[in-house]
């Protein structure tokens, strides 16, 4: 059977499953929480307010309770499988640069389908919550979406010539990212509307088993094994933590201080983005806004917008100006949005807290793009799952401590969390005005490279 390099379908079809999960997910455990606290069926039309918004009103106490329960249960839950996803994540995208890039493609994939079944199954038995924690662990032992991208990410680096090339493709795949995504989001509403909870969790069982048949059968790999060697539980350690330390210890002050540098700034933003807009929402289901789940898929797909300028704006402004910049650009903007939402008490203005969002997403793929490359074309491997690994751990404590923070404030202000994490944009713009006085202003990728390489393994410059 004829092979393709192609990892794009796989990346849509893993993301589009996925967000139509997520909304689902957190909706699902929002309407069972709402039925244990206030003793009645969750309230579900076709108006813009399911919420009591009289304050004075029981209800409106009920309400918030079920904030703050549906807002914990989501941190406890998403700490339940995260050591686990941190683990396999690590050795699995670390050892694609020997034992190849499609092992930390297909397991996640089989972890997601085996979710989505089983949230099928509890959606239909109406099965305790309890059982999303073992669930989480579970599915922990296959990876999660950053094996997934980790090793989707290295697929496509593997793939490009020059340093231009990778901080194109690697906006694509986010492009990709977002589209799919906002589609999942938008969709997520209707065929909930349409066909109910567990019937949506077999749809996306349905996307799962196509795309694990696609790359088992149809996605070459990029890299060549030639043979397969027989190896300890502890050689095999030994070389995956050889990797990543061969990416700090060996090299040059120069490349580790950019290496460190671009990893501090990357996990600061992550931690300000990720904690904030997951939020959204909860912040959508409460009081004022207090949207159904229409509305609610119509607020996800909105981000389609921020994806698409971000992507446009990597293209045309890479042209013109350096990475550098590109990121301080897209930090401002998150700012504007993320202050915007935290003061939006309107459907309309809670829509348009996307609009000054338009290049927040910049940074992502430009700082994933920087650190690739400064490394070898032998440390992609090691360098993604550095990466794969942090984007676990900083989502994890973001979301606990957003989640958290949000549950002890939403009665006096649900916007706070918002300007925090706005407030918290000063880490990534400080370790990024730290990078531009060490490095003088230069960009020379190459140099560092071949100062690691002198059999000029990397050539090309962008």
């Amino acid at each position: 059977m004829k092979k393709t390099l192609i990892v794009e379908p796989a990346i849509c079809m893993y993301i589009f499953a996925y967000s139509l999960y997520l909304p689902l997910g957190q909706q699902y455990v929002y309407r069972r929480i709402w039925e244990e606290t206030v003793n009645s069926s969750f309230k579900d039309d076709d108006n813009v307010s399911h919420c009591e918004l009289n304050q004075s009103d029981p209800i409106y106490l009920k309400e918030q309770e079920v904030q703050e329960k549906a807002s914990l249960f989501a941190m406890k839950m998403d700490l339940s499988g995260a050591v686990l996803n941190i683990l396999v994540a690590f050795v699995l995208v670390a050892n694609g640069d020997c034992c190849g890039r499609k092992i930390s493609l297909i397991l996640p994939l089989v972890g997601n389908l085996v979710t989505s079944i089983f949230l099928g199954v509890m959606s239909y038995y109406s099965l305790s919550l309890s059982f999303l924690y073992a669930l989480a662990f579970i599915s922990g032992l296959f990876g999660g979406m950053a094996t997934f991208l980790g090793g989707a990410f290295a697929f496509v680096v593997d793939l490009c010539e020059n340093h231009k090339q990778k901080t194109v493709r690697i906006a694509v795949v986010d492009l990709i990212y977002g589209l799919a995504s906002g589609l999942g989001g938008l969709s997520s509403g209707f065929i909930l509307k349409g066909i109910g909870f567990t019937w949506t969790f077999l749809t996306i069982s349905l996307i799962g088993m196509v795309n694990v048949f696609y790359v088992t059968c149809f996605l070459d790999d990029t890299v060549r094994v030639s043979e397969v060697q027989q190896q300890s539980l502890m050689e095999g350690l030994k070389r995956t933590f050889s990797g990543i330390h061969a990416l700090f210890k060996p090299s040059s002050f120069r490349k580790r201080t950019w290496i460190i540098l671009l990893l501090c700034t990357f996990m600061a933003y992550l931690f300000t983005v990720f904690g904030g807009m997951s939020l959204f929402t909860l912040y959508e289901l409460n009081d004022p806004l207090c949207w159904n789940e229409l509305y609610i898929g119509y607020g996800s797909a909105a981000s389609t917008s921020m994806s698409l300028t971000s992507f446009l704006g990597v293209v045309v402004l890479s042209q013109r100006l350096k990475d550098i910049y590109l990121i301080f650009i897209g930090i401002f903007s998150y700012l504007g949005g993320i202050i915007m939402a935290a003061f939006a008490n309107t459907t309309l203005l809670m829509l348009l807290v996307r609009m000054p969002s338009l290049l927040s997403f910049m940074p992502i793929p430009v700082l994933r793009s920087m650190l690739s490359k400064v490394a070898l074309p032998s440390e992609q491997g090691a360098l993604f799952a550095c990466i794969a690994c942090l984007e676990i751990v900083i989502g994890t404590i973001s979301f606990a401590a957003f989640n958290s923070i949000y549950a002890a404030t939403v009665a006096w202000f649900p916007g706070f969390s918002f300007l925090l994490s706005a407030g918290l944009c000063i880490i990534p713009l400080s370790t990024l005005s730290w990078l531009m006085c060490a490095t003088g202003h230069q960009q020379a990728y190459v140099p560092l490279v071949r100062e690691e390489d002198p059999a000029g393994e990397e050539t090309n410059s962008s």
